[in-house]
């Protein structure tokens, strides 16, 4: 990798301009000159300050194709050769569905060190050691879970709350965000853009997007300088599982907003999970509520009307009944609220 040099060589000849001139003009010896050519010497800002002078090209792409040059030689250093990098992006790094889905931007698919590149800017990270460290700020479960894909996953939801207008996060409003959360899923089917408003309005970025193949998480928590973020999956089956996802991570939000602001939660410790677990439970029916529920001995008329007195979602009910087994996932009382 030349480098700058191959640049400036291709500048100097277009201009007529002598190596051994403009090498008087930096104030360097012809050696040095010839090595920056060759690329067999760095350039540094105070010189590249010094060039943009002398011929107007700007310092800032200097130091870009410079940077460039470091990173594909430590690259090759690591990895030696091209294959090892091909199988490192297409194995560990899910090229081709990143391409297919358009979460990067390749700006040279033929080009693998463009490649490598271009998944280090999307992951916003210096080299793949740095990405690999970023493994000790995760809580997940070690163990039957590509770390990789969820941080691909995350990657992707940061940049999509990029454009999300959000107000100030109190937890002083949590219980009106709540409450608000409770009446829109009292309407039929799941409305993403609503809910993304809502949140927003509370001071919580929000995402709800489908993530890589053989991923099985449900969602994460972090916060990003001071705003929560909750990215959820498309994973789920049904319009309960999508809410229990919801309030499990807003319950996260509510626990462990300090935790979050130097920790991604996507699997907390047991007692996070089901403390976050029961704040699910109880906000989409709380305790008095359910054993009302119980009594009324699966009549489906009775649910119905007592969803419509108390506006719980019927697709509440009837998830919470299949959860606790009292009826089938495959029953058809399931399969007819599931959504409603």
């Amino acid at each position: 990798m030349i480098g700058f040099g191959s640049y400036l060589k291709d500048y100097l000849e277009f201009n007529n301009i002598s190596q051994s001139e403009f090498a008087l003009r930096l104030g360097i010896s012809q050696k040095h000159m010839n090595e920056i050519l060759a690329g067999k010497q760095s350039i540094t800002l105070s010189m590249a300050a010094t060039i943009e002078r002398l011929t107007d090209i700007p310092s800032n792409f200097i130091i870009s194709i410079e940077n460039k040059k470091i990173l594909i030689n430590e690259l090759l250093n690591k990895y030696e050769n091209e294959n090892n990098l091909k199988k490192l992006i297409n194995n560990d790094f899910c090229f081709n569905e990143l391409k297919k889905n358009n979460w990067v931007n390749f700006k040279d698919e033929t080009n693998i060190f463009q490649d490598c590149i271009d998944i280090l800017n999307f992951l916003n990270v210096k080299d793949f050691d740095s990405f690999d460290n970023l493994k000790k700020y995760t809580l997940f479960k070690k163990t039957g879970e590509d770390y990789n894909k969820l941080a691909l996953w995350i990657a992707h939801c940061d940049k999509l709350v990029i454009n999300q207008e959000v107000n100030e996060y109190t937890s002083n409003t949590f219980n009106s965000l709540i409450n608000e959360l409770l009446i829109e899923s009292y309407n039929k089917d799941i409305n993403i853009k609503k809910i993304t408003n809502i949140l927003n309005k509370y001071g919580i970025y929000f995402v709800c997007e489908k993530a890589l193949t053989g991923t099985k998480v449900r969602g994460c928590f972090k916060v990003k300088g001071k705003v929560p973020c909750i990215y959820v999956t498309k994973n789920y089956s049904a319009k309960d599982s999508f809410y229990f996802e919801l309030f499990h991570e807003l319950g996260h939000c509510k626990s462990d907003y300090v935790m979050a602001q130097s920790k991604t939660i996507i699997d907390g410790d047991e007692t996070r999970e089901k403390r976050a677990n029961l704040f699910a439970l109880n906000t989409m029916i709380n305790e008095k509520c359910w054993k009302e529920i119980l009594s009324l001995n699966l009549d489906e008329n009775k649910l119905l009307s007592y969803s419509k007195k108390n506006k719980i979602s019927m697709s509440f009910i009837i998830g919470r009944l299949a959860k606790e087994e009292y009826i089938k996932y495959s029953s058809c009382i399931y399969n007819k609220y599931k959504n409603y």
